[in-house]
């Protein structure tokens, strides 16, 4: 099973494998990563958590390279810096969560501790 995103200097644990989902599978809304053919509890809850775990993992992950993303992007030293406010529209985020992922991706990027959670607020 995965588990919560380490800090930086700690190795990465790869999260639970997310099965590859044939198109035939993906058209049906009541497929999820074969969970619907699993008869014991035990071995749903097992996957199941599984998978909410290798999720929580992926997003914390993505999030991180959000951040570095929109601190690259505000670089003071860039010549096509970007501003919070159009990291955020690029984004889809406030231009006050834009930036605290800004500062949260320029402590990533340095190495700050306790920067490797995946939340900025």
């Amino acid at each position: 099973m995965a588990e919560q995103t380490p800090r930086r200097n700690e190795p990465r644990l790869r999260p639970a494998p997310l099965l590859f989902k044939p198109a035939e599978a993906a058209a049906d809304p009541e497929h999820f990563f074969d969970l619907e053919s699993i008869d014991d509890p035990r071995a749903l809850l097992a996957r199941s958590t599984e998978l909410a775990q290798a999720f929580r993992a992926a997003a914390d992950r993505a999030v991180e390279f959000q951040a570095m993303a929109a601190a690259q992007l505000a670089d003071p030293r860039r010549f096509d810096r970007l501003t919070p406010a159009d990291i955020a529209e690029r984004a889809e985020w406030t231009e006050d969560y834009a930036k605290k992922m800004v500062e949260f991706g320029r402590d990533l990027m340095r190495g700050v501790e306790g920067a490797g959670s995946a939340d900025p607020v």
